[in-house]
Parts: C-alpha cells; structure tokens; sequence
C-alpha cells in the first residue's frame, strides 16, 4: 500500500490505471469504512482511500480541531484489506489558496434536514468531493448511506456536471444492538454509548408504523421526536420523506425516515428506508 500526500504523485502512481475505485472518508475509521473499501476493491483496477478532514463542511462552533485524526492506525486498518493507495493531503495541498469557488448545491435538497440545522454543510461536502474525485480520477466512488442526503448531493453533482464516476451507496453498517458505525461515536460515554441505540429503534418503529400502513406522518414524527426528548436527546429532526427528493411524503412514495438528534454533547445522525 502507497501513502501519498501530494495530487502531483498521485497523479504519476495512477497514471498506470484506468478504473480507480475511490473510496472519500475524513478518518478516524470504523468497520464501516472499511466496508466501503472492501466492496470498493472488486469495482475498479486501483483501490484508492482519501483521508482528510474538510474544513469547508464544519460549521463555527463544530468540531473540526477536535475531530479524531488517526492517520496511522487508518493506514494499519486500509492496508490489512488491501486497499492499494491511501490519499492523505495537508490542507494546503488541497486548498493552496482560499477556496472561492464553490459548489452549491441546490437549495431545496440542500437547505432542508441537515442543511437547515447545518448551514453551509453541503456546499462544502460537493466542493471536497468534487476536488477529491477530481484529483484521484476516480471512476466509481463507494459511500456510506447513513448520510443519506449527502448521498443525494453527490450523486445529482455528479449527474448535473456530466462527471465520469459511478456513485454507488452501500448499507449502512450497525454494531450488533443497531446503533449505526459513525467515527462521533468516538465521543460517547459508555453510559451515552449505551443509551444510543434508542436512536435506531426509534426509526425501526416509526418504519414499522408506515409499513403497516399508517399515513399521519406528522403525528408519527412529533411521537418519534417525543420519545427521544422523554431520553434526554435533543432532536434536531425525526421524519419521514420520499427517497427520491427527500421531499415531504404523499401516499404510494417509497419513503426513508431521518434522524439527527444531540445526546449529550453528540450530534448522531441515522436512517432507515421504509
């Protein structure tokens, strides 16, 4: 496995492949990750992982200078499943001057859920992506789908600028009692970390309530988000939209139910399609 910190010798290693499969992360990886790069290995020629903490995505008062930067042990773990180049840019080296040109997402998908409690977050998740596709020419490109919407975002840039890559959107992966791999997950407590699965089963019930056929989304929302209040989470949102648009919900749409909620002082975020 090649450890590259610079776009010009990524550029001269690729050079003797035609289909890198890459693999976008910000470390401080988990099984999920991992996940990725291993369905990634069989979708490409090279097997690419990038690993870089985006400035651009943090808001004023998030966690970018405390976010876990764990490049050696994120090297051990892509190294033991084959992963063939790992990607690891300083900032300036993907950013040598400010970024003034930016990618910005449409409003009415990226100003709604995350966005609207996060302002600013997807433009600067379309501008890194773009730049890390870009600068690994990458022809197929594995994310998680636990960040749905940003899922979403990526795919249209991609279809919207004519960009030739391959989105694919692999399950999410969950620890044996539901809760879904995230690297914040890091920051819980053991008695949060244990409290945390209320999370996943909260959407399993309301997933299970729109299967059996129940179509009062608002008071199946305001029950989900009372659930999780009654815990001592602060919801930011629980509710269901059409997979396609993320759009508010009419009868015979295939539906996802989001969440992102605060326990303690972690903000976790999930989803089930329904």
């Amino acid at each position: 496995m090649k450890l590259i910190h610079t776009i010009s010798d990524l550029h001269s290693l690729l050079g003797a492949y035609r289909h890198p499969a890459v693999v976008p992360t910000m470390g401080n990886l988990h099984a999920g990750h991992i996940a990725l790069v291993q369905a990634a290995k069989s979708l490409g020629d090279v097997t690419v992982a990038t690993v870089f903490v985006n400035r651009l995505q943090f808001g004023p008062n998030e966690d970018f200078d405390t976010y876990p930067r764990t490049l050696e042990q994120d090297c051990a773990k892509l190294e033991e499943v084959g992963c063939d180049i790992v990607f690891a840019p300083a900032e300036k080296e993907l950013y040598p001057q400010p970024q003034t040109f930016l990618v910005q997402p449409p409003p009415a998908l990226a100003n709604i859920l995350e966005g609207e409690f996060r302002p600013g977050f997807f433009t600067g998740v379309a501008t890194v992506v773009m730049k890390l596709l870009s600068a690994t020419q990458a022809r197929t490109a594995v994310f998680g789908k636990k960040d749905y919407q940003q899922l979403m975002v990526i795919r249209q840039m991609v279809q919207q600028f004519a960009m030739p890559v391959d989105i694919v959107g692999l399950d999410t992966r969950r620890a044996d009692d539901g809760l879904a791999m995230s690297s914040r997950n890091g920051y819980l407590s053991s008695s949060e970390r244990q409290a945390a699965v209320l999370l996943s089963q909260t959407l399993k019930t309301f997933a299970d309530a729109l299967r059996s056929g129940r179509t009062d989304y608002a008071a199946l929302e305001a029950q989900a988000m009372q659930t999780l209040t009654d815990a001592g989470w602060k919801p930011d949102y629980v509710t269901a939209r059409r997979r396609t648009d993320l759009q508010a919900p009419h009868n015979g749409d295939a539906l996802v139910v989001l969440a992102a909620a605060r326990l303690g002082t972690t903000r976790l975020i999930d989803n089930l399609e329904v």
